[in-house]
């Protein structure tokens, strides 16, 4: 989930501490801390990405996210931890999420499409432990591959959102403070800016099927804008598919279903258009605790 770039000739890293991925519909608090306690219940989500590649040094991450409301009715919070694997590099991100949410009048609540008309604020901290361990390259006689680098970066961000019933549109830097605090004098993390907007909308009668096209920005200096086009369907929350568009030329495809209404299971894959060797498959758990998935 977070992708690091790096040059080991000056031993500098391009990075961020939360990058774009196919999943993110499903744990948007990592993006954007407005999002803490969105939801009436505790959610619980479970992502695992990339480990069923066969290509060795190929992304691999794993994840969980926990996005809880409060006693107090305008606070939310939420937290999580994820794991990135690319080549001999690892990252291991921890964060905490604080949101406060001011409420108007409410539009009324879909039987699976829970709305809340709100503007929210929120926070974001924790710390990134980046290891890249060099000497596994085997590369001598070079004093840039002498050593492995290990730096702790502590994070902090900020966020806000609006939603309503049809639609959502929020605006995040996750990790306002770069690589400033980094522990290593060597490391490079600029921050990554995301907007993100999305529409909801029923297309029969019984208002049985739901779609949310969205849109997720990247941007990040020195690097190109990334651009996310993804539409979502939603049958009764018995089954949902997706297909989405990624400007670095790769596809998202996902499908997935609910076990009960507490619990569903998603599969994804991401197709590239210019190496097929780096496609990948990704599986996403995802818990609602108290009413569940259903708003009535």
């Amino acid at each position: 989930m977070t992708v690091m770039l790096s040059t080991g000739c000056l031993h500098s890293i391009f990075g961020q501490q939360t990058p774009v991925f196919a999943n993110y519909s499903y744990n948007s608090v990592i993006i954007n801390p407005a999002h803490a306690g969105f939801y009436p219940d505790t959610d619980i989500t479970i992502t695992n990405r990339g480990h069923l590649n066969k290509i060795e040094g190929s992304p691999k991450n794993i994840g969980l996210t926990v996005n809880s409301p409060t006693g107090i009715e305008n606070v939310g919070l939420g937290g999580g931890v994820y794991g990135d694997q690319v080549g001999v590099t690892n990252t291991t991100s921890l964060f905490g999420a604080y949101s406060y949410k001011i409420f108007f009048k409410s539009d009324r609540n879909r039987w699976f499409d829970y709305n809340p008309h709100a503007l929210s604020f929120g926070i974001t901290g924790g710390v990134m432990i980046y290891d890249e361990n060099l000497l596994e390259l085997g590369i001598q006689n070079d004093p840039n591959f002498a050593n492995n680098i290990n730096t702790t970066v502590p994070t902090l961000g900020a966020g806000i959102s609006y939603n309503r019933e049809h639609i959502y549109i929020g605006f995040s830097v996750p990790n306002l403070l770069g690589g400033s605090l980094s522990s290593e004098n060597n490391i490079n993390i600029e921050s990554t800016y995301y907007l993100h907007a999305g529409y909801r909308f029923f297309v029969t009668r019984f208002e049985e099927v739901m779609i949310n096209p969205s849109v997720l920005i990247k941007h990040v200096s020195g690097a190109p804008i990334q651009t996310d086009f993804n539409t979502k369907i939603n049958y009764k929350n018995k089954f949902e598919v997706g297909v989405g568009y990624r400007t670095n030329s790769s596809m998202n495809f996902l499908a997935g279903f609910h076990i009960s209404n507490y619990i569903k299971i998603l599969y994804n894959y991401n197709k590239t258009t210019k190496n097929t060797l780096m496609d990948t498959h990704g599986l996403v758990l995802n818990f609602r605790l108290g009413n569940g998935f259903m708003s009535k």
